[in-house]
């Protein structure tokens, strides 16, 4: 059974890593006329007061705090460069509100290969503003998105560990701006 695991998890990658070839192509096309479908907000501060983007790795420093609807807050805690080429945008779902809260399925996006698996965060995107370059989030083989899914009902004050695949940018890049649809924009510093 384990040498069957192996042959699909090598097939996988081999497509995996085809697929962000052609999300890195895709990226560089369309002159992003999406971005005017989003007003720009900036995230809130790190209540840590000043924490220090060089030290992210491997720790739960706050990268960003940004705001969505019915009290969900988003807390990214590494944006982290993979050697396969790849970014992982990793944090919680916290519920900040007085009532159990769902994630939106407008989090999803409205790209149908991706909503047809059901609500995920695979509407996120991170932009390149120096490349001018907007990177989706990657899917696997039978195109469903490289992130947290199927995210339960959040009770108040309880949170869930989520994350976000992406191409990685160029090497040169080290600052990305984060965008999921329902919440608030945040800057984010690459690490590794």
């Amino acid at each position: 059974m384990s040498i069957r695991f192996t042959t699909k998890a090598r097939r996988g990658m081999v497509a995996l890593t085809a697929v962000a070839g052609l999300a890195l192509g895709v990226a560089g096309c369309g002159g992003g006329g999406d971005d005017d479908k989003k007003p720009e907000t900036s995230a809130s501060p790190s209540k840590g007061g000043g924490s220090n983007p060089s030290a992210q790795e491997g720790t739960d420093d706050l990268l960003a705090e940004l705001k969505g609807e019915d009290g969900l807050i988003l807390r990214i805690t590494s944006a982290q460069r993979d050697s396969g080429g790849f970014v992982t945008v990793s944090g919680e779902m916290k519920n900040d509100g007085d009532e159990a809260a769902r994630v939106s399925a407008r989090t999803s996006g409205d790209e149908t290969e991706i909503v047809r698996h059901g609500t995920s965060l695979g509407g996120a995107t991170l932009v390149d503003s120096a490349s001018k370059k907007r990177y989706y989030v990657l899917r696997d083989t039978d195109g469903r998105p490289l992130t947290t899914t199927s995210m339960p009902r959040i009770k108040p004050g309880d949170s869930i560990p989520v994350f976000m695949q992406f191409p990685a940018p160029p090497t040169s890049t080290n600052e990305v701006s984060f965008q999921l649809p329902t919440f608030a924009s945040a800057t984010l510093q690459i690490s590794g």
